[in-house]
């Protein structure tokens, strides 16, 4: 699908990935839709794609209220129309084992992305479909394929949100809508500085082979996945290599995650008395 010139809905633009993607598709043409919780960074963001020459709509909305994204949908088709692309990057989530994970914070890694994917799809697919045409963009983490330790509620969420873009892809077959889910690596990203600890869960195996990538550069994949229709893009390319390794051999794969991953501590053996 061509950007230049299309109506490009991206959640999760208040920074990161999802800033990054609004910058990129307003340099590649298109116009561009942020939805996110802080409606101040988003008018930051809408700020930098006017800069750059582009049109940019702001909607702060909690994406995990089906409501409120009903509401916010309506008001964007009424201003702008209906998107000819969503990009969902909306995600949240610790890097926590299942007993060191709060109730709420489980449902809230299941919120966003699982659930603000689904919320934002259910809100603009009618419009999309009654059109033929658009694509549909899912960011997603390695870890709805590649399981580590030390990480169970957002393992989770992630294997839902790729369960969904895959039903969704099988749903919209022949509806002129395509479906694509981007995966990128070791994102350079302010999350490790808010979630401490969080770097020493990622298996040493991952940390010595996967080079990290800057949000700069999963948005210029997101824009190339587009433009070229591909159901899934995953980088860099070590990532890859580790896609088709676990496709040939997942045992080893597996067995390479568990063993340079996170561990529970051992309980100490009390001393014979």
């Amino acid at each position: 699908m061509r950007i230049h010139g299309g109506l490009v809905l991206i959640t999760g633009a208040s920074s990161g990935i999802g800033a990054a993607t609004a910058r990129a598709v307003a340099q590649a043409g298109g116009r561009v839709v942020l939805m996110a919780r802080n409606a101040a960074a988003l008018e930051g963001v809408a700020a930098e794609v006017r800069a750059l020459g582009g049109q940019a709509w702001v909607q702060a909305v909690d994406l995990a209220q089906p409501e409120a994204v009903q509401a916010a949908a309506r008001q964007v088709m009424a201003e702008a129309g209906p998107p000819d692309v969503l990009i969902l990057s909306a995600g949240a989530g610790r890097w926590l084992a299942v007993e060191e994970t709060p109730p709420a914070e489980a449902a809230a890694m299941m919120a966003a992305p699982y659930f603000a994917a689904f919320y934002t799809v259910q809100a603009f697919l009618p419009a999309m479909l009654q059109r033929g045409s658009g694509h549909i963009v899912t960011i997603n983490s390695p870890a709805s394929r590649l399981v580590w330790p030390g990480a169970t509620g957002y393992v989770a969420a992630r294997w839902a949100l790729r369960g969904f873009t895959q039903a969704l892809r099988a749903d919209l077959r022949g509806t002129g809508l395509r479906v694509t889910q981007v995966v990128p690596g070791l994102v350079l990203s302010p999350y490790f500085e808010h979630n401490p600890g969080a770097w020493a869960r990622i298996p040493k195996i991952g940390r010595l082979l996967v080079p990290a990538v800057t949000p700069e550069q999963v948005a210029r994949a997101i824009v190339w996945a587009v433009a070229h229709d591909w159901d899934e893009h995953v980088i860099p390319f070590m990532l890859r290599v580790f896609y088709v390794l676990h496709s040939l051999a997942p045992w080893l794969v597996e067995w390479l995650l568990q063993v340079t991953g996170w561990r529970h501590a051992q309980p100490q053996e009390s001393e014979p008395r």
